[in-house]
């Protein structure tokens, strides 16, 4: 198995998101990081990219952000069924 398949086995067994009230006061934030997912959807709904994203928040992995925007489109198909 390749590094990026082992990276993508460990993010599928925990949470892509983490709300502690230790953490910014319980701000949902990227696992394992300070980052709060709102800064993610700010950067999008003002037109820069996931690479800009990334960029300025290097704790976020890639497989995270993608993980996050799936489990959103999937619970927003879902709602729309």
């Amino acid at each position: 198995m390749d590094q990026a398949s082992w990276r993508n086995l460990l993010l599928m067994n925990q949470p892509i998101i983490t709300c502690s009230p230790d953490i910014l006061g319980g701000t949902p934030v990227f696992t394992g990081t300070r980052v709060p997912v709102q800064t993610l959807l700010d950067y999008l709904e003002g037109g820069e990219t996931i690479d800009d994203f990334l960029e300025g928040f290097p704790t976020v992995k890639r497989e995270q952000v993608i993980a996050f925007l799936e489990e959103a489109k999937a619970r927003m198909v879902a709602s729309a069924s």
